[in-house]
């Protein structure tokens, strides 16, 4: 930085104990003389110079040579200070064409040519905010790895479960949905168990809250955790899933949710009116502030594999094709998406999300209301395999899945990675 020099009047007032030698804004001069309390400068008008103390070297005042206005009058007078040379043009390798350039008016790589440029028009970003982390959890004490999901554990919901969430948090990520695997003897045919306020789900929420007042936790509202048929609704005896009976269920299930303290309860069974139902049935027991994000896009995929494998929860007998949609319907999901708005839901997911990203633009441009992806548990496995066995760059390969599901449309991103891509964005390697 640049000293600043003033004139200094000719005398100053005199200071207890003041040794202009050792002082780094006065430089004396031999006229220098001390009067009886008083220090006067004789002769022509000085100079005094003053620096910041960074300006010192090895005891010595950094003098500036030139004034402000001499440097001016030099440039004006053709006497510009010499600026390093011009890098020369960098060579092309031998062989490469002599050609005229092509006359474009428009080139978009000017705007990549830099790490800085790049980041300077970057449309779409992303941060731990973003984020919804899936948290699977049973009554056992131990955590217990998923073979099919390296990397996740079944928690156990009053150690391991408040330990994961406290690392979601110490990275941003401050948002959970919880998937209980329920005990065998738990499970009967209508479910009943998902509307215990004393189940898995109820007590893991009433937990967190305890212990984390401001972690929005989500919850899944559908019976195949509970179900002995493994079915998201009840099933008849000839294998039909009845559709209204399964809401009346479901209704009982949000309302316990809510109860125990859940933010947002998401109903993932794809039974027609349900939203609409748990909406009536959450407002009539007072819990107008609960929102409802809808799987308004489920669709019957072959990457919910991994998953089932979590919550030992696959169907007993059949598939799940006549409530999930049909992977090649692309139109249907605008139905979903409008009878779900219509009957209150606050937020629309889309499951899966990477390979259905032509449906999650689909509802951010048809849609008004926040729109979520679900990085399902085989989109996660088929990256962690590819990394383990070298394929691919695992960190880099997640990153832009993440990136592309927010640049599609999602505002929130439901993703076993929420963890580990948080800390990628905070910088933390572990």
């Amino acid at each position: 930085m640049a000293s600043t020099i003033v004139n200094a009047p000719c005398t100053v007032p005199s200071v207890k104990g003041f040794d202009t030698l050792n002082y780094a804004g006065l430089r004396p001069t031999s006229t220098l003389r001390f009067n009886s309390g008083r220090t006067s400068i004789s002769g022509r008008s000085q100079r005094l110079f003053v620096v910041r103390a960074s300006e010192r070297h090895d005891g010595h005042v950094k003098k500036i040579e030139m004034s402000i206005e001499e440097c001016e009058a030099a440039v004006v007078a053709g006497n510009a200070p010499e600026a390093p040379p011009v890098p020369p043009k960098p060579a092309a390798p031998v062989g490469t064409p002599e050609i005229q350039p092509l006359q474009l008016s428009r080139r978009p790589r000017r705007n990549r040519k830099s790490p800085a440029l790049r980041a300077s028009f970057q449309e779409t970003s992303i941060s731990p905010a973003n984020f919804v982390y899936p948290l699977f959890i049973h009554e056992g004490q131990e955590d217990t790895p998923i073979g099919a999901m390296p990397g996740c554990y079944r928690l156990g919901w009053r150690h391991g479960l408040v330990e994961e969430v406290a690392k979601a948090r110490d990275v941003g990520v401050n948002s959970v949905v919880l998937f209980p695997k329920v005990p065998d003897a738990l499970k009967c045919p209508t479910g009943d168990e998902a509307y215990n306020d004393n189940g898995l789900v109820p007590r893991t929420i009433r937990l967190l809250k305890d212990k984390y007042p401001d972690l929005v936790i989500y919850t899944d509202v559908a019976l195949d955790p509970y179900s002995s048929d493994g079915h998201d609704g009840i099933v008849r005896e000839d294998g039909v899933i009845m559709n209204d009976e399964t809401v009346h269920q479901l209704c009982k299930q949000a309302v316990s949710q809510a109860r125990a303290g859940a933010d947002v309860v998401s109903p993932s069974d794809m039974m027609d009116g349900r939203v609409g139902a748990i909406r009536d049935a959450l407002d009539a027991e007072g819990f107008h502030h609960v929102s409802i994000m809808s799987y308004t896009a489920k669709y019957a995929s072959s990457f919910y594999g991994p998953f089932r494998e979590a919550l030992d929860s696959n169907p007993r007998f059949g598939d799940k094709k006549t409530y999930q949609m049909n992977p090649g319907n692309y139109r249907e999901a605008l139905v979903e998406a409008h009878e779900d708005e219509a009957e209150g839901a606050d937020i629309l997911l889309v499951k899966p999300g990477l390979p259905y990203l032509d449906i999650i633009r689909l509802l951010r441009d048809q849609s008004s209301l926040p729109i979520a992806a679900y990085q399902v548990s085989g989109e996660y496995s088929m990256i962690k395999a590819g990394g383990v066995l070298k394929m691919i760059d695992e960190e880099r390969v997640m990153m832009e899945s993440l990136m592309c599901l927010r640049r599609a449309g999602a505002d929130i991103i439901l993703t076993y990675f929420a963890l580990q891509a948080a800390r990628c964005l905070c910088g933390e390697k572990r």
